[in-house]
């Protein structure tokens, strides 16, 4: 008989019954406290919908969001976390392409009474997470509870241990995001630990939390830790945390170096996907202070570069088969796109599977990186970004790093834009700061000196950039 899917609550409230699971402003919740809400919510879900129903959650970080969520895995239900703020065309798309019986937008029902919940099994489907949409509709990527399971078994193998039994955790990413579900609180719920809830973000409010919670282990992302290096007194507020991790989005190096000088401590930069549960790549296993970089696959993770011929460049920290590539390991590999095995990966998109990992297990992230000279890897693009340039290669994320090295540059969209002459030509839209502000005169001649000709940008100043609510830009909105 095929092993049944881990019940991560009931496993803390069977360890640690009055240890506090979750902290939401002046209420604390403890694990054995959890658990009854949990099954409570479990039996209402089940009598209202049948095995492997989908449930949209339209719900924010809230208690009442972890009751719903955890309540309806142990249901045998599939649960469709969506964000709270989006518009009714993107709530009704959701819901519509999800086929979801049921919306639970406030607090679950927490009669005693009610169906007898399923027993899921491992394979079973946990979660249908919707991507973000920066092209096109969003699709809902399916993973199962062992994909899910499977993230934290290979986080765990990480010494020394990113998140651990007597951590208190900041989660302020929201739980419609798979790093905010999944790494945040699925793992505070995997060690047992403690969670402290952040419904919205805010750089003084979160630092206070911080303070008075006692908060050891950040999860974040670039725009948090942005805007906690420019509070006079974080410095005191984070000197409790012993982990500050950051992902969903690259993060500046000058962000990056201003932490380690304020806090004394490095951030670890993760790299992943909603389609992978998140994590596959990060620093904590390789260089934790080396900021420009995305670090290396988890244990139980296989990594591999390839070119668009399908011509494999690096595979898991070693050089390719080819000799050729052996010689140019030592100072590092031409781009490729990363492709990844393990038992992380999600089962392809809703409803049919399509696009999902290949019969091999392989899948390709539509990512492009390089390994460096000391096998770590670095995060180029994302391949529908590429900027074709007379038939030249140009990745935007290379040109909003140098215009992000500028001293009064805030924030950099970089896109590709028709050209009669060349075909396409970059475009960049810049937010600044300062007294005077620079020119887009300025920011070309800055631009000129570090890249070559046919890499320079159109450069546009704006206000302010579309983004999402994990910070990446919407450059589809540009």
């Amino acid at each position: 008989m095929e092993e049944t899917a881990r019940d991560a609550v009931a496993e803390a409230a069977g360890r640690r019954p009055g240890h506090p699971a979750l902290i939401a402003g002046d209420t604390v919740i403890t694990w054995a406290e959890l658990d009854t809400r949990v099954s409570a919510a479990a039996r209402w879900i089940a009598s209202r919908t049948s095995p492997g129903d989908r449930v949209a959650l339209l719900l924010g970080n809230t208690v009442d969001f972890a009751v719903a969520y955890f309540g309806v895995l142990r249901a045998g239900r599939v649960a469709v976390p969506l964000n709270p703020g989006y518009t009714g065309d993107e709530r009704d798309h959701a819901i519509t392409d999800s086929g979801a019986s049921l919306v639970v937008d406030g607090p679950p029902g927490a009669a005693e009474d009610g169906a007898a919940p399923a027993v899921p099994r491992r394979s079973d489907l946990a979660v249908l997470l919707y991507t973000s949409g920066t092209s096109g509709r969003p699709k809902g990527a399916m993973l199962t509870h062992a994909a899910l399971a499977a993230n934290h078994d290979q986080l765990d193998r990480i010494e020394p241990p990113v998140v651990g039994p007597d951590d208190v955790v900041l989660l302020a990413v929201p739980f419609f995001h798979a790093y905010g579900l999944n790494t945040g609180l699925g793992s505070v719920a995997h060690h047992a630990a403690t969670g402290v809830l952040a419904e919205r973000f805010d750089p003084e409010a979160t630092l206070d939390l911080i303070t008075r919670h006692g908060v050891t282990v950040t999860v974040g992302v670039p725009g948090m830790y942005q805007a906690w290096t420019t509070v006079p007194a974080a410095g005191e507020a984070l000197s409790g945390v012993r982990t500050a991790v950051c992902g969903a989005a690259p993060l500046d190096t000058g962000v990056a170096a201003r932490f380690r000088a304020m806090t004394g401590r490095a951030i670890l930069i993760g790299y992943g996907l909603t389609e992978t549960a998140p994590v596959l790549t990060t620093t904590a296993v390789s260089d934790r202070d080396k900021s420009g970089s995305i670090g290396r696959p988890l244990p139980g993770v296989e990594l591999l570069l390839r070119t668009p011929a399908g011509a494999e460049l690096w595979r898991d920290g070693t050089a390719s088969i080819d000799e050729d590539l052996e010689i140019a390991e030592s100072a590092g590999t031409d781009p490729g796109e990363i492709v990844v095995r393990g038992p992380n990966l999600f089962s392809g998109y809703w409803p049919d599977g399509r696009d999902g990992p290949g019969p091999d297990g392989w899948w390709p992230t539509g990512d492009v990186a390089y390994a460096d000279g000391d096998g770590d890897l670095v995060l180029v693009d994302r391949i529908g970004e590429l900027i074709l340039v007379n038939g030249f290669n140009v990745y935007p994320a290379e040109i909003e790093r140098v215009l992000m090295a500028h001293p009064r540059v805030t924030g950099v969209a970089v896109v590709g834009v028709p050209d009669t002459t060349t075909g396409q030509r970059p475009y960049a839209y810049v937010t600044v700061t300062g007294d005077p502000q620079p020119s887009t005169t300025e920011l070309q001649v800055h631009c000129a000196a570090r890249l070559a000709r046919f890499k320079l940008p159109g450069v546009e100043l704006v206000d302010e950039l579309p983004r999402t609510v994990i910070g990446k830009v919407r450059k589809r909105d540009l």
